[in-house]
Order: C-alpha cells, then sequence, then structure tokens
C-alpha cells in the first residue's frame, strides 16, 4: 500500500505530522499540570507517573515517521479527529484514497 513520496509530499507530511504531534503533546501537557496541581497525597503523584507513561506509550506508538508507515499514522490521526483531511491536500490521489480508507478502518 505505501508509495513513494516526493519532496513536495515529504514537506506535507512533515508539517501535519509535526503539528497533529505537538498538539496531542500540549493536551498531555495541559492534562499533566491539571493532575500536578490538584494532587495532595503521595498516591496522586504515582497516578500522574502512570499517567504519563501510558501517554508517552501511546504518542511513541502512534506517531512512526518512516515513509513506509505514513498512510497509516495520517489514517489512524485522520481517524481519531487529530487531524483533517484538508491539512492533508497536496497528496497524491492514491495516497488520500489510502488514508482515508485506513481511516475508517
Amino acid at each position: 500500500m505505501p508509495s513513494d513520496w516526493s519532496p513536495a509530499e515529504k514537506k506535507i507530511a512533515r508539517c501535519v505530522f509535526d503539528a497533529a504531534l505537538h498538539r496531542e503533546l500540549a493536551e498531555v501537557m495541559q492534562a499533566f499540570k491539571s493532575r500536578a496541581a490538584k494532587a495532595t497525597e503521595p498516591d496522586d503523584m504515582w497516578s500522574t507517573q502512570e499517567f504519563l507513561t501510558k501517554a508517552r506509550n501511546s504518542i511513541d506508538k502512534k506517531y512512526d515517521y518512516r515513509y513506509s508507515q505514513l498512510e497509516f499514522v495520517f489514517g489512524r490521526l485522520l481517524r481519531e479527529g487529530r487531524i483533517s483531511e484538508g491539512e492533508l491536500a497536496g497528496l497524491s490521489e492514491d495516497k488520500m484514497q489510502n488514508i482515508i480508507h485506513i481511516s475508517t478502518l
């Protein structure tokens, strides 16, 4: 399914990937700050640590910037509402069809 990426597509992909990652990291940071501010007991620290560990593992698995994986990554991000089809404008028709198909799985 994955195909070659033109230089222009690589630029688009990098921008979309970085923006989505930045937005998700900002959400995790906000949740972390909220949890930390509400912490009153030692157990609150450990639950915050557990939250961060789960978030990091999820992000590390999700955001894979290998060209062979980007259509799958973008499909998942599209399904999760983390990116829009409009952000992917400029990718080939084949890539867009693959990404949209993956987003429906």
